[in-house]
């Protein structure tokens, strides 16, 4: 987790203050400034299935992604009654405990199989583009073969990393989100890939985008995944390979019990201080972020919604019989 990391203390509050709406003034050319101000909304678990029939893809670079910054969303919307789908788009072999770079690949593969498995997502694609190499690809092959997907199965909503977000390191991260950012709009042409409908696809551009990120970004939605985290953590914790977690906690149950020490929150055996690790400390931003509005825990997204038209019901009130 090294190389992923998480939101320092000043970053992490510029996302709070942010997301509860504070208006900032950006500099610009020394002697003027622009203000925004966002709107946020506290998005809550809803009663029935009101989703029902819809498909969501979530998009992440490596096997990390998706489970940390947004496990508990995915969670909330398969259960709220999207079908989920997970594309995972490099082949993760820069990241994780192995013999070589094919048994890293290889491992991390199988935790996504299961970190799927844990969140109740039926398809899973692998794309295999290299492993921190990805800014080198042609942007424009990811995107063709996303369209393909996106129309394939007729996916309604996105879920991957913000296009827009600051001080993104990783060219995996934004030359993905960019990617499907594009993806998403060209998907809905019917000039755009024609054979494509020789096969049977039609033409199909999903609504509405949840983008996450690991730095500052405009937070429009806090989810509240309080009623998923335990989920959420068990999730996690199939990333044994790379991920925030694995067997973290029970090695340092093990140093400290070496120095006669102990942390009770880790529990007396290796699965609760695994689970407990991820909980308190892998996931620690969750609960920063859920605090920061009366939530227990809490995920943060810019979602971009379906765009709205006024035609019909302009149509309704004004046209006039011939």
């Amino acid at each position: 987790m090294k190389r992923r990391g998480f939101l320092g203390g000043a970053a992490a509050a510029l996302g709070a203050s942010q997301a509860q709406g504070q208006e900032h003034e950006i500099p610009s050319g020394g002697t003027r400034s622009t203000s925004y101000r966002m709107e946020v909304t506290v998005e809550r678990a809803r009663p029935g299935k009101p989703h029902k029939g819809k498909v969501l893809a979530a998009i992440q670079p490596h096997c990390d992604d998706i489970p940390i910054f947004a496990g508990g969303t995915v969670l909330k919307l398969l259960d709220e009654g999207y079908k989920g789908i997970l594309i995972t788009v490099s082949d993760d072999s820069m990241a994780g405990a192995g013999a070589s770079y094919g048994d890293i690949i290889y491992k991390n593969e199988q935790d996504t199989m299961e970190v799927a498995r844990r969140l109740g997502i039926s398809d899973t694609f692998f794309l295999k583009y290299p492993n921190h190499n990805m800014d080198a690809w042609p942007i424009v092959e990811m995107r063709a073969r996303l369209i393909f997907l996106f129309r394939l199965m007729k996916v309604d909503t996105v879920m991957v990393y913000d296009p827009a977000a600051l001080y993104e390191r990783n060219p995996d991260h934004y030359v993905i989100a960019k990617a499907v950012e594009s993806a998403a709009w060209v998907a809905g042409s019917r000039w755009d890939y024609p054979e494509h409908f020789k096969a049977g696809l039609e033409p199909h551009a999903p609504q509405d985008k949840y983008y996450f990120a690991r730095g500052p970004q405009l937070v429009n939605r806090v989810v509240d995944i309080t009623p998923y985290m335990d989920r959420k953590v068990y999730a996690n914790m199939a990333n044994v390979t790379q991920g925030p977690a694995g067997n973290t906690g029970a090695r340092l149950r093990q140093s400290l019990a070496r120095q006669g020490k102990k942390l009770p929150v880790l529990g007396n055996d290796d699965e609760t201080a695994n689970r407990a690790y991820t909980k308190r400390f892998a996931l620690h931003r969750d609960r920063i972020r859920g605090q920061a509005h009366g939530l227990e825990y809490a995920e943060y997204f810019h979602y971009d919604p379906p765009e709205e038209s006024d035609i019909g019901d302009y149509v309704e009130k004004n046209a006039v019989p011939l």
